[in-house]
């Protein structure tokens, strides 16, 4: 009832500030506003866009590339040392002009770690000397293979490790849209118990100046002594100076809600108090599936073990290395364009090179080992942390499920406090109670509103920290997703 009245109260107040700077507002509409207008959705946009042109970068090394090359033209005149046939050295002059050109297409292979490619050339050199010679050299063709043996497969581990990364930063972004929603609910609610203070600060100042004028009455009637109506001044200047205090806390709050949601300076900002919960109750077992199923540490914990694995296969990779570079193809040279594409010879190179450790002092090995003991401390790591997140989420769905009961009993006693306020102070007006018992009541009554609206800030809180976790919408029964690509074309 009293929440009811409390709601319409709000309800008015917001129809007469319609034409002022006043804007009341739900906890579900700050909510939309934060994750579209604040600074904290702004952050998380940036690191998923991040990490999509990262992982986008990622995709594009394994497309094929086209590239080409020119020098159009290059001018040379110099003199270089030549060696002549009986070994002394003599400097020639080389005056010439050179253009070339080269069209190439590359694909790197990623179940060998290697790299084929297709390549067209075209050099064209022509001497500015007395013969003015021109001299032309094609490769109508080029098929090249550059293949690493016994390496480690970079272009294969990232294959596994990319999308792991990207599907890592995806589900943070969702996570932090969801934290998104508990500051907001942080600000609001700070904002909602800062006007419930002031409210109760308000009305304790006008019962205390009611009060106090009923004792200047009595006290001159000598129906109460001397010391309780001092007693009853003093409840009217502490309720003074709570009342200042209270409101400089209200615009401390507000200032930070305001600038968290984006709005103008001079805005005030009405937060309604949300009069219903979604009343849902969490099971742990099946909140630590969803959890180990969408949430970004479940992820990160599959990419940290790839990770782990291919430092240790970099490590076994380095102990040897024997490299393959084989080319076939054609090539042609002449005085004429035509003459360097008829005849065409066979153009084929074929290498093979190895680099294998004859005495290294076990460095080599030293690294293996290093990785291998790396690799072992993680998987500890991220078993202990795994233990971590499964028992702080079971404490968490805990103490959600018991928040219902919480809130039911802030309720019931802020429904009592209240009444009991309101009839000890009509006791008191006809001088069956005491000031000490009418404070009592008072004070209990400010700390059950207090507790009710704590109770529902704690339960808000704990169902949206739940929901940044597990990545489900319990109200809703439905995975909590994005439109990601719209998301980032924003």
């Amino acid at each position: 009832m009293l929440k009811a009245i409390i709601s319409a109260l709000l309800s008015l107040v917001c129809l007469a500030a319609a034409a002022q700077d006043t804007v009341c507002i739900s906890l579900p509409d700050a909510i939309a506003r934060a994750r579209s207008r604040s600074v904290d959705a702004a952050v998380a946009l940036n690191k998923l866009r991040s990490a999509y042109w990262q992982y986008r970068t990622y995709r594009a090394e394994l497309l094929p590339e086209v590239g080409f090359k020119a020098t159009i033209p290059g001018y040379y005149k110099q003199y270089s040392s030549y060696q002549n046939a009986d070994g002394t050295y003599s400097f020639v002059r080389n005056n010439y002009l050179n253009m070339s050109g080269e069209l190439s297409v590359s694909q790197k292979l990623w179940f060998s770690g290697g790299t084929v490619s297709l390549n067209t050339s075209l050099d064209f050199i022509r001497q500015l000397s007395d013969s003015k010679d021109n001299r032309f050299m094609a490769i109508p063709v080029a098929l090249t293979l550059a293949q690493p043996i016994f390496g480690v497969n970079t272009v294969k581990w990232n294959r596994r490790i990319e999308p792991e990364r990207y599907a890592e930063a995806v589900a943070a972004f969702m996570s932090e849209t969801e934290e998104v929603a508990m500051a907001t609910i942080n600000y609001f609610f700070n904002v909602l118990m800062a006007r419930e203070n002031v409210e109760i600060a308000v009305q304790n100042l006008r019962n205390a100046e009611k009060l106090y004028e009923v004792a200047r009455e009595k006290r001159a009637m000598g129906r109460i002594s001397e010391n309780d109506l001092l007693q009853m001044e003093l409840n009217v200047l502490d309720s003074r100076s709570s009342l200042t205090s209270r409101e400089s806390d209200l615009k401390s709050n507000m200032f930070r809600l305001r600038s968290f949601l984006d709005y103008d300076g001079d805005v005030e900002i009405v937060p309604l108090l949300p009069d219903d919960v979604p009343g849902v109750e969490i099971v742990y077992a099946d909140a630590l599936d969803r959890a180990l199923e969408n949430n970004k540490f479940a992820k990160s914990v599959r990419r940290r073990q790839l990770e782990a694995d291919y430092a240790v296969a970099q490590a076994k990779g380095q102990l040897r290395q024997i490299d393959l570079f084989a080319q076939v193809g054609y090539t042609g040279t002449g005085n004429r364009f035509r003459g360097a594409y008829d005849p065409l010879k066979d153009n084929q190179v074929v290498e093979i090179g190895f680099s294998i450790p004859i005495l290294d002092w076990g460095k080599r090995r030293g690294k293996v080992k290093v990785a291998q003991s790396n690799r072992e401390l993680m998987e500890s790591q991220l078993r202990q942390e795994t233990q971590n997140f499964s028992q702080d989420l079971f404490i968490l769905v805990e103490r959600f499920n018991n928040q219902q009961l919480q809130l039911d009993i802030a309720n019931r006693a802020d429904t009592i406090a209240q009444q009991r306020y309101d009839t000890n102070v009509e006791t008191f007006m006809i001088g069956k109670i005491s000031t000490l018992d009418l404070n009592d009541s008072q004070t209990k009554k400010d700390q059950s509103r207090q507790a009710l609206v704590n109770e529902l800030y704690l339960y808000w809180y704990y169902y949206y920290q739940i929901r940044s976790i597990t990545l489900w919408n319990y109200a809703a029964g439905t995975d909590i997703t994005a439109d990601i690509a719209s998301i980032l074309r924003q």
